[in-house]
């Protein structure tokens, strides 16, 4: 599957919602993130009576021969845990025996340390598959991701050490189901499903604070900002939502549970689609205007921008060192040149689509 025309589609629904403005954790609406697209551990789900999911399924049209075969991938973000410990008592070598204290924060020469949830980028693939052989024989494709615990070493400028960083990803194990049902003239329907079988103690707790902190441990387990690349050689897909007349009703068939499916690439390519916890059209792009990723496709980048400009010298300290990704927003935003700031203003353009549709009304 070549995926370089729509990598930027889909890392923008990768990283939805990932840090939003203004881009700090004290901010009320950073301290619960990842609403696009999460896959809870199954019993955590269960406990909550099923308002959070722990599977998406994505279903959609193939047109197919002899020769098609059909890849799939699922891309989300794995969580880790950055905690910050300060060393009471700082030595020239690394501590065995110091005492650490967990702390919020830590100011190493200037430069603050907090604690925060980062991420890294997951990938995961199924084997080729033809899709006669999905049709007689389902392919359940295991996945796992090991635990794994990282420590940085905190040093001030005379060498000293005064801390670390403990990083902590917890182990995430889960399932992708595929699965075709052929129909008429070549056409089949194919089924993907996506589950988080992680292992997890819900626990018994009742309380608002215990059922924040059985949410954050669950989120660690989780498949956050999760979707599906799904590509077809020697076959295309179909539209589900502008399906040719005759297919319409075996499109409307089609069960989508927490994705919906979509053409990327070229304009009237028909090899790859994007099923995406995010409603998109066919074909989306992202505006050739745009500087660079904000994690907010909802807002104008220029407001944005605008309202960064605007933060305080404290704010913006804060923005800088609590995640590498919002630190590049904010020194892309200082530096932007003034040609820039006047392509964000404003861009007036039509879609071949809309043309074609006014071309049509004049006939």
């Amino acid at each position: 599957m070549n995926t370089e025309r729509i990598d930027a589609i889909a890392n923008a629904v990768l990283y939805e919602g990932y840090l939003l403005y203004p881009y700090r954790p004290s901010s009320v609406k950073n301290r619960q993130r990842f609403n696009f697209g999460v896959l809870y551990p199954q019993s955590y789900s269960e406990a909550q009576t099923g308002s959070d999911a722990w599977s998406m399924q994505t279903e959609c049209l193939v047109q197919t021969g002899s020769e098609t075969s059909i890849e799939a991938k699922v891309r989300f973000l794995k969580l880790v845990s950055r905690s910050t410990w300060k060393l009471s008592d700082p030595a020239r070598q690394p501590a065995r025996t110091g005492v650490y204290e967990a702390v919020p924060t830590l100011e190493v020469d200037g430069k603050v340390f907090a604690s925060w949830q980062e991420a890294i980028e997951c990938e995961v693939s199924m084997p080729t598959c033809n899709p006669d052989s999905l049709s007689t024989a389902p392919l359940e494709w295991k996945f796992a991701l090991p635990a794994k615990d990282e420590t940085e070493l905190l040093r001030n400028t005379d060498g000293r050490l005064v801390g670390l960083l403990a990083r902590r990803q917890e182990a995430i194990c889960g399932t992708i189901e595929s699965s075709a049902l052929p129909g008429a003239d070549g056409i089949c329907k194919l089924q993907v499903r996506v589950k988080n079988l992680t292992s997890f103690d819900v626990g018994a707790e009742v309380e608002d604070e215990a059922r924040q902190v059985g949410r954050d441990s669950g989120l660690m387990r989780s498949l956050v900002s999760a979707h599906i690349l799904l590509g077809v050689s020697n076959g295309q897909f179909v539209s589900l939502l502008e399906p040719p007349e005759n297919l319409s009703q075996l499109a409307a068939s089609c069960q989508n549970i927490g994705i919906w499916p979509v053409l990327v690439g070229e304009e009237g390519q028909r090899d790859t689609m994007l099923a995406s916890p995010i409603i998109l059209y066919d074909y989306p792009q992202i505006a050739p205007e745009s500087p660079g990723d904000l994690f907010d496709g909802t807002e104008i980048d220029e407001i944005l921008a605008l309202r960064i400009m605007t933060m305080t010298e404290d704010e913006k300290a804060e923005m800088r060192n609590i995640d590498t990704r919002a630190r590049k927003i904010l020194e892309r935003t200082e530096t932007l040149p003034m040609e820039q700031w006047t392509k964000l203003h404003g861009t007036l353009r039509e879609s071949p689509k809309d043309l074609r549709l006014l071309k049509e009304d004049v006939l």
